[in-house]
């Protein structure tokens, strides 16, 4: 018997179901319709909730269990990384060209994934987001050339990732590992990576129940920051990251 999704009410401010009912099969599957309006995409990442979908698809809104969590502290490179970035002339900054990041992680080729779910509705809503003061990329450079990048997220003292691409080997390393450089040393503790791959595991995900992931962000998403996340960043050697 098929089974009927939760569909949003018009109104962007309406309530999410709560996460905790979400589908186990497909993992995390929780409501469908809405729209990816600011105030709709603030609600849903406060609570633990992310859209997910592809072209010709109705807008499916996910809360899996388990979560994939970075601890800002715990990003592990490998020894041969490290060693190869002690020689690195690349750098890593904030919010320098949102646009490009969004667009190569829409573009770069991922294994199992014949398209993109960054759709055109999709990257509208993100660089809303992002003029906004809500969402942030992470670059990295070889000089002029970006090299690799991020972009996500953030909620009080919570960031939440969406994608990273890589244009150099390990480009995507250096951007998620730079980026929790610098949000531990701002005391931001956690980084939501979504859903589990092999490829986070290696660089020390953690997979959390949902429960724990939702009382975690909670008191997080609900305090009060604000910067200019350009220049707080700063620029990073890459090399500082070894």
């Amino acid at each position: 018997m098929p089974i009927r999704l939760p569909e949003l009410p018009a109104d962007p401010d309406g309530p999410f179901p709560d996460p905790r009912t979400a589908l186990r099969k497909p993992d995390g599957l929780l409501a469908m319709g809405g729209d990816l309006t600011v105030t709709r995409l603030l609600n849903a990442y406060a609570h633990g909730v992310f859209p997910w979908y592809s072209d010709g698809q109705p807008l499916l809104w996910w809360s899996p269990d388990p979560r994939t969590v970075f601890r800002t502290e715990g990003v592990r490179l490998s020894t041969r990384m490290r060693r190869t970035l002690r020689r690195s002339g690349w750098t890593v900054q904030a919010d320098t060209d949102f646009e490009r990041v969004i667009d190569a992680c829409a573009s770069i080729p991922r294994d199992g994934q014949p398209g993109t779910w960054i759709t055109p509705a999709m990257r509208a809503a993100y660089l809303r987001l992002h003029q906004l003061g809500h969402a942030h990329s992470v670059e990295v450079r070889e000089g002029d050339r970006l090299v690799g990048g991020l972009y996500g997220v953030a909620i009080g003292r919570m960031f939440f990732g969406e994608s990273m691409f890589s244009a150099a080997s390990g480009g995507s390393k250096v951007a998620l590992a730079g980026l929790c450089r610098r949000l531990a040393e701002w005391e931001w503790p956690l980084l939501d990576a979504q859903v589990e791959n092999p490829h986070l595991l290696t660089l020390g995900a953690e997979s959390w129940p949902r429960e724990r992931f939702l009382q975690a962000i909670a008191p997080l998403v609900a305090t009060q920051e604000s910067f200019d996340w350009r220049t707080r960043f700063g620029v990073l050697p890459a090399r500082a990251l070894a």
